[in-house]
């Protein structure tokens, strides 16, 4: 089983990366393979609506989305996370996941998802419910932990300070791990969820 993480902060060894490396202890103990991306340093431009990819299969802009889509149809859990800015994720990592989660055409049903945020002080709820947003709009579960996935930390390092917030880490890791063990053995036995055809309205008919 492979987990993949985004890493969205443009310090690929700060706060952020304190998180998601006490995640990374649980996945190994677990038998689980893990990869990270870094994001928040890259120059990603935003999705521009041109709807290329609905023919392509892929993104029109042949960036890191394009590069990270197999490893995402590849993984059987993804986490995404971000430090905090001005109450949201770093807008580079949203233009990413924008055109990550739209231009990829495979399937995301179960595949797992789990969202960590990091911030100094505020803004950690708003930035994590935006997060989720990507996983249930693709009928991926989402894992919890034992409280909003958050850790705290200004200056580089600081996180690793945080108790409460790295006990949070693994157990939102082992709560992730479970999960995907889990729907792995459902899958064998009862296969996925019946779909049926997408009933696409609009608001003004």
């Amino acid at each position: 089983m492979k987990v993949l993480m985004l890493n969205g902060s443009p310090r690929p060894r700060g706060n952020t990366y304190i998180a998601l490396m006490e995640m990374d202890k649980i996945f190994k103990e677990q038998g689980i393979e893990t990869e990270i991306v870094n994001v928040g340093a890259k120059d990603i431009r935003g999705c521009t609506a041109c709807l290329s990819c609905k023919k392509s299969g892929k993104c029109v802009f042949d960036d890191l989305v394009n590069e990270t889509a197999p490893k995402f149809e590849a993984c059987d859990g993804l986490v995404a996370a971000s430090p905090v800015y001005y109450a949201s994720a770093n807008a580079t990592l949203i233009a990413f996941m924008d055109r990550l989660f739209y231009s990829t055409l495979f399937d995301k049903t179960m595949k797992v998802g789990a969202c960590v945020v990091t911030a100094r002080r505020g803004g950690i709820t708003a930035t994590f419910d935006e997060l989720n947003k990507y996983f249930t709009i693709s009928g991926m579960p989402v894992a919890s932990g034992q409280y909003w996935n958050g850790i705290h930390g200004a200056a580089p390092g600081e996180a690793s300070q945080d108790l409460e917030g790295l006990q949070t880490m693994r157990t939102l890791a082992r709560n992730m791990a479970f999960l995907m063990k889990s729907i792995a053995l459902g899958r064998e036995k009862y296969g996925l969820p019946e779909k049926e055809e997408f009933q696409r309205t609009n608001f003004i008919r």
